[in-house]
C-alpha cells in the first residue's frame, strides 16, 4: 500500500471514530448504528467496574438512550489520535473528554476524562467499530448528574 493510500485509509478510520462521538452528542442513533459492526465488544470496566460485554449496535444505543437524552447537552472532545492500519484491521488510541450539562443546584457540569482504544474492521468497504474500550482517568464536577439524567431520560 502506498503512503498516500495508507494516509487516506487512516483518515477514513479516524473519521469513523469521530463520527461516533458526533452522532452520540447529536443523539443520532441511526448514524451510530452504521458505525458499529453487528457485534461490538464494549468495555467501560475501568469506570463502571462491570466487565466488558459483546453487544449489538441496538443494545449499545439503548443503553446510551437511558442516560444521554437526560442531559441538556453532551460534548465529546477527542485528541492525540494515534492510528495504525494493517490490512482490513485498524486500531485507534485517543484522548477523550466528555462534558455533560444539566441544570442543577449542586452544579451543572459533570466531566469524565480518559483515553479510548478502538479496534475497527473493514467490512463491505466501510470501517466498522468492533471494539471500544474506555480507560478512565478521572471525573470532575457534579457526580450526581448521571442519576438525575437517567431519571429525566425515562
Amino acid at each position: 500500500m502506498s503512503f498516500t493510500l495508507k494516509a487516506q485509509e487512516m483518515e477514513t478510520v479516524n473519521n469513523t471514530v469521530v463520527q461516533l462521538f458526533i452522532a452520540t452528542d447529536q443523539r443520532d442513533w441511526d448514524a451510530l448504528d452504521q458505525l458499529f459492526a453487528p457485534e461490538v465488544e464494549l468495555d467501560y470496566s475501568s469506570m463502571s467496574g462491570s466487565p466488558a460485554a459483546k453487544l449489538s449496535p441496538q443494545e449499545i444505543a439503548d443503553s446510551w438512550k437511558a442516560i444521554l437524552p437526560g442531559f441538556e447537552y453532551t460534548h465529546h472532545q477527542l485528541g492525540n489520535i494515534l492510528t495504525t492500519v494493517e490490512g482490513g484491521y485498524a486500531h485507534v488510541f485517543c484522548y477523550g473528554t466528555a462534558t455533560h450539562f444539566l441544570t442543577d443546584e449542586a452544579g451543572n457540569v459533570w466531566t469524565v476524562v480518559g483515553t479510548y482504544d478502538f479496534d475497527l474492521h473493514k467490512q463491505a468497504g466501510a470501517w466498522k467499530i468492533i471494539k471500544m474500550k474506555f480507560n478512565f482517568k478521572y471525573q470532575d464536577g457534579n457526580t450526581g448528574l448521571p442519576v438525575k439524567a437517567m431519571e429525566k431520560a425515562k
